[in-house]
């Protein structure tokens, strides 16, 4: 039991800071130097005529700490860095199924979710994309929203 209790907090704590890491790079690196690569994503003209985005390119920049960790991990004495690499490969996926699959529905594969946790992920995500240019953003997260995504903007809303 307890030989499993490590590796599951590292993975945890590792999913966690990712968010954090998320938002740092994604405020200011991508609105500030790395611009030229995120621009495309907040252009909605460009982003629907276009599968792939230059965006698409911090898919690899955030699989390289992840590689190399599962690399290192696994060919030194060092294993913890293996459940780093796991954790940031599991971030990886809960933001490309939240980000590209149900936010912007590049993929088809499940559409409106009703409860309000994932409406104020697309309140916050909504506000962010209100921005088209690269000052003057809000909301650089994706799981972590501030409370004020979760206020009713409507009577019709639940």
């Amino acid at each position: 039991m307890m030989t499993y209790l490590i590796p599951a907090l590292i993975i945890l704590i590792t999913v966690i800071s990712m968010e954090m890491v998320a938002w740092l790079a994604h405020k200011y690196l991508m609105h500030g130097f790395l611009w030229v690569w995120h621009e495309d994503h907040h252009q909605p003209e460009v982003e629907g005529d276009k599968f792939f985005q230059k965006n698409d390119l911090f898919f690899l920049v955030f699989a390289i700490p992840s590689a190399a960790s599962y690399i290192i991990g696994l060919s030194t004495p060092n294993t913890w860095l293996l459940y780093v690499g796991i954790g940031i490969s599991i971030y990886g996926v809960i933001y490309f199924l939240i980000h590209d699959v149900y936010i912007h529905q590049r993929f088809s594969w499940f559409k409106q979710l009703d409860n309000p946790y994932s409406r104020a992920i697309l309140r916050a995500h909504g506000a962010h994309h209100a921005h088209t240019g690269k000052e003057a953003g809000e909301s650089f997260g994706l799981l972590l929203v501030s409370s004020k995504y979760f206020l009713k903007r409507n009577k019709k809303e639940h």
